[in-house]
């Protein structure tokens, strides 16, 4: 089953930004999906390693502040 993550990046301010980081985390092994919602600072993971995914994040240039594990298709953390 495939893990998805919810980064927050509360430096994310533009498409700009969107498009950084979507394209360093949507190029990291074993990421199916990465999409980043400007409005709520955040970048939504699926798959791949979470080490690997910050480290990505910050190659783009930007600090991960926290992160979730949600369960697919829901707007919240898994219970």
């Amino acid at each position: 089953m495939t893990i998805t993550r919810r980064y927050l990046v509360p430096e994310i301010s533009c498409d700009h930004c969107k498009a950084a980081i979507e394209g360093e985390v949507g190029g990291v092994e074993g990421v199916t999906a990465a999409v980043v919602d400007v409005a709520a600072t955040s970048v939504t993971v699926s798959g791949g390693d979470d080490d690997t995914i910050r480290a990505a994040i910050d190659e783009a240039g930007y600090d991960v502040a926290g992160v979730e594990e949600v369960s697919p298709g829901s707007n919240g953390p898994a219970r």
